[in-house]
């Protein structure tokens, strides 16, 4: 079960215990981290759980697909080299000690 660091808008810090294979945005959503609407559902196609990755863990992670990539930036004004949707992240045992920063909402 990998604990994940979520830097909230306003600077402040939670950190959850995460389900081996759930999403990173629906780990969010069971915590009540309201910052990561997730509007679709996990269904890669809003864009509303927009996250920033710690650099020291962008090259640990699954990379983005086309889909994602194309979401990305045609939907968000502040996308970055370590910009992700949480929906497409699946946790497991190697991520304990995710941090993500969640920005600022664009919806």
């Amino acid at each position: 079960m990998p604990n994940i660091t979520f830097i909230l808008p306003d600077e402040s810090q939670i950190t959850v215990a995460a389900n081996d294979g759930d999403s990173l945005m629906q780990t969010a959503v069971d915590n009540g981290i309201e910052q990561i609407s997730a509007d679709c559902g996990g269904c890669c196609s809003c864009a509303t759980c927009h996250c920033f990755i710690d650099n020291s863990w962008k090259e640990k992670l699954t990379p983005a697909d086309d889909m994602e990539t194309d979401l990305l930036e045609n939907a968000i004004d502040n996308v970055q080299e370590n910009s992700r949707l949480s929906c497409q992240i699946f946790l497991t045992p190697e991520h304990d000690g995710l941090v993500v920063e969640i920005p600022e909402s664009e919806w």
